[in-house]
């Protein structure tokens, strides 16, 4: 049975943590947290880092505009937006009665002045708390998917930290080896130079004795 504090953790569960209101044609970035489009790109303007930007809830590095529509948590949120309250806790703005039933036509709560008014006389009805069981199955579907997501992400931050450390392992090794072969042709290349060196003096040598033998 979906109860209140299922519906109200689903309603904040779609609520944007930067307007904090349900989500606008919200983004999804790399790591997994949503935002409304407007709002993390009014982040990205009013940040003083470019083009990289921290994400609001992980800090999570990512650039402008790197991040895509999130299809599937605007239709929770559409939703969300007319899950009715358990209860009738509300009460009509219009007619200030409680909101005991649920319109099926037009997907909102009304109460029963509101059933017999010519707006929904002739559509079908049910208790607002039938209705909310309707969603039942919707919320689990959502709180599965909700978590599938944060895992998810565990899985892809976790990955690209290893791959982090298997490029930087990488480019070490490589350096160490591009130090090693610095010094052994240095090393090479001083022994050719003192050979060189030696012979040309062998050679001057012999050359003088040969003028001196030249002279007698």
């Amino acid at each position: 049975m979906a109860t209140t504090k299922q519906v109200k953790d689903l309603q904040e569960a779609v609520i944007c943590s930067i307007c904090l209101d349900y989500f606008n044609d919200p983004v999804i970035l790399k790591c997994g947290h949503n935002f409304c489009r407007v709002c993390i790109t009014q982040y990205c303007k009013d940040s003083k880092i470019s083009p990289f930007y921290s994400c609001p809830q992980c800090r999570e590095w990512f650039r402008k505009g790197e991040f895509h529509p999130n299809w599937q948590l605007r239709n929770v949120v559409d939703i969300a937006k007319k899950i009715p309250e358990p209860r009738g806790k509300k009460a009509c703005e219009k007619h200030v009665e409680l909101l005991k039933l649920f319109c099926e036509v037009d997907q909102t709560p009304i109460c029963l002045v509101c059933r017999e008014s010519r707006s929904h006389k002739e559509h079908s009805v049910v208790p607002i708390e039938e209705a909310a069981l309707d969603y039942q199955v919707i919320i689990s579907h959502f709180c599965i998917w909700n978590a599938t997501q944060e895992i998810t992400s565990m899985r892809v931050t976790k990955q690209l930290q290893t791959e982090k450390q298997i490029i930087v392992s990488e480019f070490q090794q490589l350096r160490q080896f591009l130090v090693e072969q610095e010094r052994l042709l240095l090393a090479q290349l001083e022994k050719l130079n003192q050979e060189i060196e030696k012979r040309r003096d062998e050679y001057v040598a012999k050359l003088s004795e040969e003028i001196k033998e030249g002279e007698k």
